[in-house]
Parts: structure tokens; C-alpha cells; sequence
């Protein structure tokens, strides 16, 4: 909103006057070479990325985690595996362009400069990466980070700093503080920024009930600090549920305040470009700081914060968690590169991910909306017997238990992929049977989970 392009850029002049606005130096590197090949449906070495083989000792270990008698049939269970707990929903971590691009670099640059992006690690090959993601997303500028973590953390960071350059010298009064108000369920690393924060007396944070809009509402209404900031995910990644965009707009509009969407599990899985959950919404304008990850549906390594040019120019002088990293590889940058490409021109992949999604749920009767499915099957020990029987079944699908949910709330956390075949999927529905949902609440709901985890998370 308009206020806030006003504060940012009161920080960045303030930074400025104490010359303490740093940027990057461009360390020009031979182009990358033409476009990689890209292919008109899946071939039959596709599902290779999702088959992996476990150490017998883990398998081992993994089997008695999850109780009953030991046996000599153990023995026979298979130590080749059908993985479904990947984030690489495109299936692109394979991709033959994307290794190509990877060794290619490797082979003229190696790792290339070491270094912080503002010291030498910044070169054409990033620059190239963050144009492509700022156009994917429709922002005027782009910032690459290490990792999604470091891409939250220096967000929160960021915004933390505003408050702190804008008091000029002293602490700053509450009523100076920023109101940050995080859905209950968002990632750890928003939350741990917003910690961070707090901790530095630069904002103060509210937590509302899970995609709950009159809560959240209810909250706004009740505070007297004039900058507020929201921050969600967009596709939550032990939900499998969506954030109600159009209506946070709503309150956008009514209350001015920043938002920031974490698209990790939307970035190129979502909308019909790949612009993740907001382009799906039709609200790419409406979202005023896009936090991505280049971990999942790209199937390299990274994160990125797409936003206005002066919101960058803040996050390279206060984004901590990334100015004080090492910047990517330019391999990893020039696979990165690779993959936007094919993403964007081979649409079959997302096509098809969304078609195994429907499929699933026709088999299962779940009420599902997403490529990450979560069964609750509730207590620690049910969890691990259900690993245990995925596993005898052939599947690796990995018990969630706390501290990543809530405890009576653990759970099989499934992700569906383009590189699956539509048999995959038909025998995991059959494996899953003796653990899915059948008479108690709607099918696949977790409801419960979402109302537990607010409970306990009510101060962040």
C-alpha cells in the first residue's frame, strides 16, 4: 500500500544518509547457452526420480520404529522404494536440461565466486534468474536467497529494521512498533523471524486462528498501531489447504496493511503460468512482497523475495540471513535458470500433477484441493505403524510427529507428483486404505489440527 512504499523508502534514505545502503557488484560470467531442449509429455524415464533405495539398516530401523514383533519377513521386505514425500511436485530435479545446465557451469565456473552477494557473489547468472522470477511473479524486482528460510528470516528482518532506521537513534515507542499478524499454521521460519523481531522490541505480533478472516479481522479492529503487516503461507505445507487470498484483499483494502504471501509449495505449481497461488487467485497485484522457493516444484536449491526495487534495495542492506550467507553456486543458479524454462514451457507437468490430485480423491473419496494430502491418523505410535505398513507396501511416505504438529495430531503427509504414473497413484490409494478416514468428521479434514495448533500457538 501506499503507506508503507512511504516507509520503505523514509528507511532506505535514512540508510542512505548514513551511508549504510549497500548493493551488489555485478561479476560478469560468460552467458548461459541456448535454451534447453524441452519435451511434449512424460517419458519413460520420468518416474526414475521418484524411485530411491534405502539403506537396509535404515530400512530396519525404520520397520521396528513401528512396533509388533520382529521377524525374518522382515528380511523380504524390498529396499527399493516409490517416493511420495517429495516436494519435487514437477518432477524437474531429474530433468535432463536441468542436469545439463548444472554440469555445464560446473565445468566452465565451477562453483564460481564464494562470497556474500554484496562482497563477489553476484554475477550475470543471478541477475538473469531474478528477472525471470520477477517477471513469473509480476513484481518489479526480485532478491535471491540461499534458502526459503533465508528468504522469511530476511523479510522479517527487514521489516523489523524499518521501525528501528525510522526512530533515528533510540528505541522505539510501541506506538512505533510494527503489528505483524502470522496465520497460526505459517512456517517455522516466519515465525522465527518474527521472534527475532520482537526480541529486538521493533515489532509486536498477533497470532490469528487458521485461515480464519473474522478472527483476523476481529484482531485488526482491536489494534491501535497504524503499520500493520500479514503475513501466510499460501498453500500450507502440513494442511494441504489454500489461504483465503481474495478475502485477505479484501481486508487489504480496509485496512492498508503490507502483506506478504510465502508461495514455497505454489511457486509453478499453481496458476496457468506457474505464478503460484496468487496468480491462481488473480491477485498478483494485490500481494506487495512474494516469498518463493527454488527447493520444490524447480527441483534445485534457493528461495527469493519478489517485490517493489526499493523493498530490495532495503533487503540487501538489512536482510541478515542473506547478506551474511554465502550466495548460490552458479551451477545451482544456472540449473535454476534451466528450470523456469521448462516449467514454462512444458505446461503438461503442471497439467498433469493437477489431474493425479482428482484422481487421488476420486479413489480415496477425499476431500483434497492440493498435491499435499494429510492424513491424521493421531496419536505417535499410529503414525509410525502406518510408516511401517507404507513401507511394507513399498512406499516412502514419512510419519509427521511433533514438534512439527501437534501431538494426537500426527500424520502421513503425502505429495503427489508429475513424475508419478497413474498406477502409482492407484496403488498408493490401495496401501492407504486401512489408514484413511471413514466415519468420524468430513474425509481428509484437519480441522482439529488447525484449531490445536492456534491453541497452542496463540503467542508466537
Amino acid at each position: 500500500m501506499a503507506q508503507w512504499e512511504v516507509l520503505v523508502e523514509a528507511a532506505v534514505a535514512r540508510l542512505v544518509s548514513r551511508r549504510r545502503l549497500y548493493g551488489t557488484r555485478l561479476i560478469s560470467l560468460a552467458p548461459p547457452p541456448e535454451l534447453p531442449k524441452t519435451f511434449s509429455g512424460p517419458r519413460p524415464s520420468e518416474r526414475s526420480g521418484m524411485e530411491i533405495r534405502l539403506d537396509r539398516a535404515t530400512l530396519n530401523r525404520w520397520l521396528a520404529e513401528g512396533g509388533g514383533e520382529a521377524n525374518v519377513h522382515e528380511q523380504e521386505v524390498g529396499e527399493e522404494l516409490l517416493l511420495f514425500s517429495s516436494n519435487d511436485y514437477l518432477g524437474l530435479s531429474s530433468h535432463p536440461a536441468i542436469r545439463e545446465a548444472a554440469a555445464k557451469a560446473a565445468k566452465e565456473f565451477g562453483m564460481g565466486p564464494r562470497g556474500s552477494p554484496i562482497i563477489c557473489g553476484y554475477t550475470t547468472y543471478h541477475k538473469l534468474v531474478e528477472e525471470s522470477l520477477a517477471e513469473l511473479t509480476k513484481k518489479e524486482d526480485c532478491f535471491l536467497c540461499p534458502t526459503g528460510v533465508s528468504a522469511n528470516l530476511a523479510v522479517m528482518t527487514a521489516l523489523g529494521s524499518i521501525t528501528s532506521l525510522l526512530a533515528v537513534g533510540r528505541k522505539p515507542t510501541k506506538d512505533e512498533r510494527i503489528a505483524i499478524f502470522s496465520d497460526a499454521l505459517n512456517h517455522g521460519s516466519i515465525i522465527d523471524g518474527i521472534r527475532l523481531v520482537e526480541q529486538q522490541q521493533q515489532a509486536v505480533s498477533f497470532v490469528y486462528k487458521h485461515c480464519d478472516m473474522s478472527h483476523l479481522d476481529f484482531l485488526m479492529s482491536s489494534c491501535s498501531t497504524e503499520k500493520k503487516v500479514v503475513v501466510t503461507d499460501s498453500l500450507f505445507s502440513m494442511e494441504g489447504d489454500f489461504a483465503p487470498l481474495p478475502q485477505l484483499v479484501e481486508l487489504r483494502k480496509k485496512y492498508g496493511f503490507l502483506l506478504v504471501v510465502d508461495d514455497a509449495h505454489g511457486t509453478l505449481v499453481c496458476g496457468d503460468n506457474g505464478g503460484g497461488v496468487p496468480e491462481m487467485f488473480e491477485c498478483e497485484n494485490e500481494i506487495d512482497i512474494y516469498v518463493g522457493t527454488l527447493s520444490k516444484a524447480a527441483g534445485c536449491l534457493g528461495g527469493f523475495v519478489a517485490c517493489s526495487t526499493t523493498w530490495k534495495r532495503l533487503l540487501q542492506s538489512r536482510g541478515r540471513s542473506v547478506i551474511f550467507s554465502t550466495t548460490l553456486p552458479v551451477p545451482v543458479v544456472a540449473s535454476i535458470h534451466a528450470a523456469l524454462h521448462v516449467a514454462r514451457k512444458e505446461q503438461w507437468r503442471r497439467s498433469l500433477l493437477w489431474k493425479h490430485v482428482q484422481y487421488f480423491a476420486s479413489l480415496t473419496k477425499l476431500d483434497i484441493t492440493s498435491p499435499i494430502i494429510s492424513i491424521v491418523v493421531g496419536s505417535e505410535e499410529a503414525a509410525l505403524r502406518a510408516g511401517s505398513h507404507m513401507l511394507r507396501s513399498g512406499f516412502h511416505v514419512t510419519p509427521i510427529r511433533p514438534p512439527t504438529v501437534p501431538p494426537n495430531s500426527c500424520r502421513l503427509r503425502i505429495t503427489l507428483s508429475a513424475a508419478h504414473s497413474s498406477d502409482d497413484i492407484k496403488r498408493l490409494a490401495e496401501a492407504l486404505t486401512p489408514w484413511l478416514p471413514h466415519k468420524h468428521g468430513k474425509p481428509g479434514s484437519s480441522k482439529g489440527h488447525a484449531e490445536q495448533s492456534f491453541a497452542a500457538t496463540s503467542k508466537l
